[in-house]
């Protein structure tokens, strides 16, 4: 008897811009889908209540990504710092994908090294999280996260 399994694969796009829109930098990162956000995905098979995934929030943290983890390491607010602004679904190729900005605002300033994504404003399950090397923006700056998780035949 063949045996089906499912893995899920998170790419982030991010994408720094100065003042002027002008692209300053920009990364292509892998991320790990959590054990937290596996047992959410399944839980919403069930018809739980769980909320959908929803925010993004960034970090300082370097220790690298685990699937034990259930929040950033070092997040630079104890609140999600960006509502994600869209959130697509891509039947055909298994993926949704989440675009958050981050606020051009204190704390929100400095070298980021790390984000995730989350259900909620506060607490809540994390779905996945990614390290990168720093990116270093300033209070002008406009930092664009774009999350793509896609499920995939093992």
């Amino acid at each position: 008897m063949k045996q089906e399994s499912i893995k899920f694969i998170g790419e982030v796009t991010a994408e720094l811009r100065d003042e002027n829109g002008v692209l300053k930098d920009t990364r292509e990162i892998h991320n790990l889908v959590v054990s937290s956000g596996l047992v959410h995905i399944i839980s919403r098979l069930t018809g739980t209540t769980q909320g959908i995934m929803s925010h993004v929030a960034v970090g300082t943290g370097t220790t690298d990504a685990a699937a034990a983890q259930t929040a950033l390491v070092t997040p630079l607010d104890a609140r999600r710092v960006a509502t994600v602004t869209t959130q697509t679904q891509n039947v055909a190729n298994d993926t949704i994908q989440f675009v958050a900005t981050v606020p051009d605002t204190a704390p929100y300033v400095g070298a980021i090294t790390e984000a995730g994504v989350f259900n909620a404003l506060t607490d809540g399950t994390m779905l996945a999280r990614t390290v990168f090397d720093a990116i270093n923006k300033t209070a002008n700056d406009t930092l664009t996260i774009t999350w793509r998780i896609t499920a995939t035949p093992a």
